[in-house]
């Protein structure tokens, strides 16, 4: 069944949420990327299974640098996305390898999930530049994954292609690797 036949998947903006570990990186990163590039047509948001209740600086210097406002950004449980009154995930994407393989809460409304594992910019090493680098470089391939997802039409196809293509986006590169 496509999903604009579905009736959850009519109701505004689609609504998706980025899982890590810790939410202090590469999930606050995917959110804001999100956020910037959707033009309305997603909400991004973000949590941890554990989160480490702060962002780490890099990321925060990183969303700086691209003119994104930090303010939204937190460290915070994915519990928070569970409750009645929050908002129902049409979309749940898994950007870190060990979120990927820990048992998630039931999300309402059934998401469609894929796994988006990109390597941790925070356990990066050496001189601060270096570091930065690895920050850089995880924005870059979420970013373009992200456009991949955003260039699907996801009105007019059904979920299980719909879901196989988002497995797929989960494989893709970075093009300027």
């Amino acid at each position: 069944m496509p999903l604009a036949m579905n009736p959850a998947m009519n109701r505004g903006p689609y609504n998706v949420l980025f899982l890590c570990t810790a939410n202090s990186a590469r999930s606050i990163l995917a959110e804001a990327i999100l956020n910037k590039l959707a033009g309305g047509r997603f909400r991004a948001f973000s949590a941890g299974s554990q989160p480490r209740g702060e962002v780490h600086p890099m990321a925060i210097k990183l969303l700086q640098t691209q003119g994104i406002d930090s303010s939204f950004a937190r460290s915070k449980a994915w519990d928070e996305f569970t409750g009645e009154n929050e908002p129902q995930m049409d979309f749940i994407f898994t950007v870190c390898d060990s979120a990927a393989g820990e048992a998630c809460p039931i999300w309402p409304g059934k998401p469609i999930t894929a796994h988006w594992g990109v390597p941790d910019p925070a356990a990066a090493e050496g001189s601060e530049t270096d570091r930065y680098l690895a920050f850089v470089q995880t924005w870059r391939l979420l970013a373009h994954r992200i456009e991949l997802f955003l260039s699907l039409p996801i009105d007019r196809i059904d979920r299980l292609t719909l879901s196989s293509r988002l497995g797929e986006i989960g494989q893709a590169t970075n093009r300027e690797n």
